[in-house]
């Protein structure tokens, strides 16, 4: 099976990118996670769409999450909602209408902050596009991470064992969701 990983941050050492790595790491055998990059996505405009000139990236991008069995979202929270890049790339994904790259996928979400709140706000913003997209979104475990920026070593290894005992907790619930939906799309 394989899970697509979508981060919310374009910066390389990101804490959303950390996680997403510490997440990757914990999942169990027979699951691979792949990071697909979105901060190479144009705005999404739908006049390049009707006139035949959709960029080569928005391509490459919805074919990348067709390739996948399910969807990890991994995003900060900007002003109680999510990142610009990552509302662009849930545009692209889901155009051209009535054929998303996204429609059907299983999902999670896990959202971070440095504050305590954990990206709450940009968690639920997120599901609110999911339901749209037809995407069924995993319940539990929740998961929002507050303090991030005292999870990681310099080397962007995840340092906390309670933060990686309910990481890898979360790790099996994503499996076992995109599984499930997987065996259901099979019958």
């Amino acid at each position: 099976m394989k899970i697509g990983v979508v981060v919310g941050s374009p910066r390389k050492q990101s804490f959303s990118r950390k996680l997403a790595n510490a997440i990757g790491e914990l999942v169990p055998a027979g699951m691979q996670m792949e990071i697909i990059p979105i901060d190479n996505l144009p705005f999404y405009n739908q006049d390049l769409e009707d006139a035949g000139e959709s960029p080569a990236t928005w391509l490459e991008f919805r074919d990348r999450l067709r390739a996948c069995d399910g969807i990890l979202f991994v995003t900060p929270e900007y002003n109680r909602g999510v990142p610009a890049m990552l509302k662009n790339a849930i545009d692209v994904g889901s155009r051209p209408y009535g054929k998303a790259a996204w429609g059907g996928k299983p999902a999670a979400v896990v959202s971070i902050s440095q504050g305590p709140m954990g990206g709450f706000g940009a968690n639920h913003a997120l599901r609110q596009s999911l339901v749209f997209l037809n995407m069924p979104c995993m319940q539990q475990p929740e998961a929002y991470i507050g303090g991030v920026a005292n999870l990681f070593d310099a080397e962007g290894k995840l340092t906390v064992d309670s933060t990686r005992e309910f990481l890898t907790k979360f790790a099996n619930a994503v499996a076992g969701w995109v599984q499930l939906h997987a065996a259901k799309q099979a019958a």
